[in-house]
């Protein structure tokens, strides 16, 4: 959830850690700071609020030094103050540190430091750990040796950035277990270190990404990396391929409105390099996966959260119809709790946005735990879910900056359609007639996408005219059911306002008593095999005074006639159709929030990438 930022080089730290936090505020926080070693000594400014307010202080009191941290927070322990906010200091204000992650064991290290006189000055527990590597400095004076013997220490998942008055020529980074990433990037005669990559990328694309148990010491020149052991390990670069200005908002009013308007290209960008047209078949060399690799699979489950979870649910689908490989889907956080019945026959395939999600990391590790393949499919290059895997599948989408995901929601829809085709292809469940259908109404859907954009108006009107509901049902049936699941998540992330979303055929067994002319029910009825029942959802809310606003396919003459509202998408195959009938879903979502003039980009309580329990 939290940001990091650091810098060591010739340039003044200050503005290149501000800016770089800036562009890290989709991940939510809720107070910012900067430490800057200033002429031998550390500077700290820090406060509550947006990094506003952390610019003001910084102009009443100026900073300047060519080495730097900062963070944005988000509070688990202790208030949203400025005593709280990072970084923080060690009692003799010669060392400081920026961390992302829980101390799970704070308490009992606290009552040890506060034993040995240590005087806390805030409710963190982060203070933990700056004391224990000042105590461990003391000893060794060797500032990589405190933070390993710190790191031994603390029980938890971290990620943390610390820096010394002692040793003014070096930052030390450290990551334990999965509490987001820490990547490492080279310029020249500089180096960057962020919790995420859109805060660098801007100053270089040369990256190292730490692993799980790994501290790096980063200097002007470069970077060494060991594990918390002592042993060297070589430092892997990766070159990064995003184009800084992708991270702009450029014309559009919101970060969200302009991710749910780049659909059109990265839905084909998520097809580059996947599609070999001269026999149209799909290649996922990634995967690195033959023929009787695939045969050899079982089952597969799908694990992951929140809008990734309904991705996984749609796929399932898809997976299931063409290739006849059952599918289970699990919420991530459950996954390694209820013991699944998991071998070496059966995929865990990890849907993930950052590739952070500590959940999701946790259900891959159970995975591996139990033997099984791991496969991933995630839009941030490098990440721990990527790397971790067996086989990945990147989205390759670029930044997605808003917190309510929708490009990184519709991406992997096509990914996993293609998964199936791959795997349908290798096990011989389909001909060559058969797959070049498939992949020919796949490279369909990105103009698709266009022209379910061009109804963008008509959804702001209706927005307009719900705006001011305080709850709605939305309802889906067969591959479209998780769809309705996907729009109450959008319309409660940005909105604020109460959604559900309910299997269209479960309404007569509980929902139908909350229908009257005070809640609007969303259907989700394009002509599928499933459009005759979800007319007749559309009759029992009607019959009982309810507002219908309908997701519909386009030239439905009967719609329109029994709907208050209708959306708009373009004919398209049913197995491809969540890919268009989610679009005007985040449309709806998205005007009602900003005609409610929230602040659609950065919704209260919630962050870009959920990297604690």
């Amino acid at each position: 959830m939290c940001g990091i930022v650091a810098y060591i080089g010739g340039q003044n730290a200050t503005p290149i850690i501000v800016n770089g936090l800036k562009k890290l505020e989709y991940r939510g926080y809720d107070s910012a700071g900067v430490a800057v070693l200033q002429n031998g000594k550390i500077e700290v400014r820090r406060d509550a609020g947006k990094i506003a307010r952390l610019e003001a202080l910084i102009a009443e009191q100026p900073l300047s030094g060519s080495i730097g941290i900062g963070h944005t927070r988000w509070a688990t322990h202790g208030a949203p103050n400025q005593q709280n906010a990072h970084p923080h200091l060690s009692s003799n204000g010669e060392i400081v540190i920026v961390h992302n992650g829980i101390v799970e064991n704070y308490l009992s290290l606290r009552d040890e430091l506060l034993a040995e006189g240590a005087v806390f000055h805030s409710e963190t527990d982060t203070e933990t750990i700056v004391f224990l590597i000042e105590r461990y400095f003391a000893v060794t004076q060797d500032l990589a040796k405190a933070v390993q013997l710190t790191m031994k220490r603390v029980k938890g998942a971290h990620g943390i950035v610390v820096m010394s008055a002692k040793e003014p020529d070096k930052l030390l980074a450290a990551r334990l277990g999965n509490a987001g990433g820490v990547a490492i990037g080279r310029g020249n005669g500089e180096m960057f270190i962020a919790s995420d990559l859109p805060a660098i990328v801007e100053h270089t694309r040369e990256i190292t990404f730490l692993e799980n148990g790994q501290m790096a010491v980063v200097t002007r020149q470069g970077v060494s990396i060991q594990t918390l052991d002592g042993q060297k390990v070589p430092a892997q670069i990766q070159h990064i391929p995003w184009d800084p200005v992708s991270a702009e908002k450029g014309n559009y009013r919101h970060f969200m409105q302009k991710e749910i308007h780049e659909q059109v290209r990265s839905l084909s960008d998520t097809m580059i390099g996947r599609i070999d047209f001269d026999d149209y078949r799909i290649t996922l060399p990634d995967l690195r996966l033959d023929a009787a690799g695939a045969r050899g699979i079982k089952r597969i489950f799908i694990t992951a959260c929140g809008t990734a979870l309904h991705a996984g649910l749609v796929g399932k689908i898809i997976i299931e119809h063409l290739t006849r490989i059952p599918v289970e889907v699990m919420v991530a956080s459950e996954f390694r709790y209820i013991d699944p019945i998991v071998d070496s026959d059966t995929v865990v395939l990890a849907i993930s946005q950052s590739g952070e999600t500590a959940d999701t990391l946790a259900a891959m590790e159970e995975g591996r735990r139990k033997g099984a393949k791991l496969w991933s499919i995630v839009n941030a290059i490098g990440s721990q879910a990527m790397r971790s895997a067996d086989g990945a599948i990147a989205m390759q989408v670029g930044p997605e900056i808003g917190v309510a995901s929708t490009k990184a929601f519709t991406a992997p829809l096509v990914d996993l359609y293609m998964l199936a085709v791959y795997l349908a292809d290798l096990r011989g469940n389909i001909n060559p007639a058969k797959r070049f259908e498939l992949i020919r109404d796949l490279l369909m859907v990105p103009t698709l996408a266009g022209k379910t954009l061009e109804h963008e108006p008509e959804v702001e009107k209706a927005a307009a005219k719900y705006k001011d509901m305080r709850s709605v049902l939305y309802l889906g049936r067969g591959i479209n059911m998780p769809i309705a699941y996907e729009g109450a998540l959008k319309l409660k992330e940005i909105s604020y306002i109460h959604a559900e979303g309910y299997p269209a055929g479960e309404m007569k067994h509980g929902p139908i008593a909350l229908i009257d002319q005070d809640l609007p029910v969303v259907v989700i009825a394009p002509k599928d095999a499933w459009y005759e029942k979800m007319i007749s959802q559309v009759e029992q809310a009607k019959a009982r005074g309810g507002k219908v606003i309908a997701v519909a396919t386009e030239g439905d003459a009967l719609i329109p006639t029994l709907v208050d509202e209708v959306l708009w998408v373009p004919p398209v195959p049913w197995l491809l159709s969540p890919i268009l009938t989610s679009i005007p879903l985040q449309l709806f979502a998205y005007h009602i929030a900003t005609q409610l003039g929230l602040d659609v980009d950065q919704p209260r309580n919630l962050a870009k990438s959920v990297t604690v329990e």
